[in-house]
């Protein structure tokens, strides 16, 4: 188990722990969810650059909301066995 002091503003600390989030769980649970989070968007960054090392054109607005929409509509179908 490891051990963290820091120093926040004065408001800061007393709405984090207003709200509950001064908290060993509650600290846990923010720092995996950033944890996550900059992970997801290291991701990405790594695969747009192998998407623009391989000289894919970018996709128009137009072209990305077909995708995502075809994609709602699959996963709905999956859902909904229709």
């Amino acid at each position: 188990m490891t051990t963290i002091q820091i120093e926040l503003p004065d408001a800061t600390a007393q709405a984090a722990r207003e709200a509950g989030l001064l908290t060993a769980p509650a600290l846990e649970r923010l720092l995996n969810e950033a944890i996550r989070r900059r992970q997801a968007a290291d991701a990405l960054l790594s695969i747009a650059d192998r998407v623009a090392a391989a000289g894919i054109p970018p996709m128009s607005m137009e072209e990305i909301n077909a995708e995502v929409k075809a994609a709602r509509a699959e996963r709905k179908q999956r859902a909904g066995g229709h």
